[in-house]
């Protein structure tokens, strides 16, 4: 029996009531169900347990990397020079690994100030070293066939034809994002959840029936994908 790998990211500061860690729960236990045993869930969560930004170091030996091509990853850890470059490799290399082995990436993005969280970010950050998503013989993309579902979670309103839609540096940065470490468009599935503040918000009050009624639809958008979300031809049973 093959087994299929599901890494979920949640990005969430809120100790509690995170509707983006409500939505990525939703679709990692539909998930479990669907897949039985055959089911590996990696779970990391970046605001409890954050990812150290990269630092001075990770930007000489991405450089220095970068100047050679595209290189196998023992080799980019060969050209480390120093201390402090072994070191951000060594916090860089199994993050790369882990999402380069997953089937399916879910991540769970509230917005902030406009865009992702810094957890988020910094996590990016880490697994973006150069050439590493790419095959160091053929230059094809390795993850062309990665499924990833984005749970894109915001507490105003930013949706198309909205007030505040030219603010949304979320959605559009995380779409530009993955289209270039090689994710297939075609493999990209963006679920939102919009005015999840609507109730808490004085000024957002009057929106409480928009929010039930996004909040609604991506509950059932979560649990489609579920159920119907196709491993890559490579995982499958």
């Amino acid at each position: 029996m093959t087994s299929t790998t599901l890494l979920h990211l949640d990005s969430s500061i809120s100790p509690s009531g995170s509707v983006s860690h409500a939505l990525t729960a939703r679709f990692a236990d539909a998930w479990r169900a669907r897949h039985g045993a055959r089911a590996q869930h990696r779970y990391r969560d970046l605001a409890a347990d954050p990812v150290p930004p990269v630092r001075a170091a990770y930007d000489a030996l991405g450089r220095r990397t970068e100047r050679k091509g595209v290189l196998p990853l023992d080799d980019i850890g060969r050209l480390a020079e120093g201390p402090d470059e072994a070191r951000e490799w060594a916090l860089s290399r199994p993050l790369i690994e882990e999402l380069r082995a997953a089937d399916v990436l879910l991540v769970g993005s509230p917005m902030y100030n406009y865009t992702v969280s810094a957890g988020l970010k910094s996590w990016i950050d880490r697994v973006t070293f150069p050439g590493v998503h790419h095959d160091p013989e053929t230059g094809e993309p390795l993850l062309r066939d990665t499924r990833v579902v984005v749970v894109a979670v915001r507490g105003g309103g930013y949706g198309p034809g909205t007030p505040r839609a030219h603010c949304d540096f979320q959605v559009p940065y995380l779409r530009a994002y993955f289209d270039r470490i090689g994710v297939a468009a075609e493999h990209l599935h963006v679920v939102t959840a919009e005015l999840t503040r609507a109730a808490d918000i004085p000024a957002l009050n009057a929106f409480q029936p928009l929010a039930a009624e996004s909040l609604a639809a991506a509950e059932a958008a979560v649990d489609e994908l579920a159920a119907t979300l196709q491993s890559p031809p490579a995982a499958a049973a």
